[in-house]
């Protein structure tokens, strides 16, 4: 269990952000154990190979074998401590890998060192040769996830991103709406926010509580599902947690039924199966193989009939199905 003491003050400045870093470290959590997070293993099935051959992964997932590059030798399996250097405090709602490795690369030394004390087993020469020398370790580690993220994580991020853009916009409602405690209260079973204090259930966390926390980062997450994980030390205390939808990510899509094409046509009706989650109209021309002037058209007429909204996220427009065009793809099915 981790505390985080959040007083009115600092209920003020929560405040949502994207991370590349958060998903390079989930992600690799997901690799080293797929049974726990069995909705991503069609993903982990396609890229493991390439990361193997790669020598960025070791091809023992479950066992100690200290092949595998730097990164995967610093990120357990299971609810183990990752060092928190790897995660530094996102900035905002439009991540940036580049900008995200600029500050890894400028950790101090000293908390380097800090975080690899609380290193659970026996590091290997890697993990050794990265507490001797932090800066040209912090170097190698930004080499290994500039390729990771080249391999594992750049052909999916558009599709990452608009649900996590989808996640931060229904968030932001939750809100408005029901203030910090609804917010906070909905965000995972382990969280709960009562007399200014957030909880967190972790397994065999040994993190210490935050009496008096400065505001908190919360971080959307697609490969943190079940779980949530958490920094709590630093400057700003972070949370990750699941987006919404992570489920829909990596399915193939239900074809739309023959009358339900009938009526509206198999263009719409393909279009209607496909918006399952907040979807921008590239993405749905990139589904679906419609050109995205066709998508267009088609979205124009189903808006017209109350069967599509249009909201923006940040710098994405996102279709969404209505509660009317969810019932009769219902009754269609």
């Amino acid at each position: 269990m981790v505390s985080i003491g959040l007083s009115a003050a600092a209920v003020a400045r929560i405040r949502f952000a994207v991370s590349c870093l958060w998903e390079v470290a989930a992600s690799v959590r997901v690799l080293r154990d797929t049974g726990d997070h069995a909705i991503h293993l069609p993903w982990a099935n396609r890229v493991r190979p390439r990361l193997v051959a790669a020598g960025l992964v070791g091809a023992d997932s479950h066992g100690t074998r200290s092949d595998g590059g730097l990164l995967w030798q610093l990120v357990p399996a299971g609810p183990r401590y990752l060092p928190d250097f790897l995660t530094p405090p996102p900035q905002g709602l439009t991540p940036d890998l580049t900008t995200e490795l600029a500050v890894l690369r400028a950790t101090p030394p000293e908390v380097v060192r800090t975080d690899l004390d609380l290193y659970d087993g026996t590091p290997s020469p890697a993990v050794r040769a990265l507490r001797a020398d932090p800066a040209e370790g912090l170097r190698r580690l930004a080499d290994e996830i500039t390729e990771y993220w080249r391999i594992a994580l750049a052909p999916d991020w558009a599709r990452i991103r608009l649900l996590l853009d989808a996640e931060v916009q229904h968030r932001a409602r939750r809100l408005a709406e029901d203030g910090a405690g609804g917010l906070l209260n909905d965000l995972h079973q382990r969280v709960r926010w009562e007399g200014e204090t957030l909880s967190i259930a972790q397994r065999h966390c040994t993190a210490a509580d935050v009496p008096d926390g400065s505001g908190l980062v919360l971080v959307p997450s697609v490969f943190v599902w079940p779980s949530v994980l958490s920094v709590a030390q630093g400057a700003l205390p972070q949370l990750a947690y699941p987006a919404r939808g992570v489920g829909t990510l990596w399915e193939a899509g239900p074809r739309a039924s023959d009358a339900l094409g009938a009526v509206l046509g198999r263009g719409r009706a393909r279009l209607l199966v496909e918006m399952r989650a907040p979807v921008s109209t590239t993405e749905l021309a990139r589904r679906t193989g419609i050109s995205a002037g066709g998508v267009s058209q088609h979205l124009a007429v189903l808006r017209a009939a109350g069967l599509v909204a249009t909201h923006r996220a940040g710098r994405s427009v996102l279709n969404v199905r209505t509660t009317v065009a969810d019932a009769l793809l219902s009754v269609a099915g």
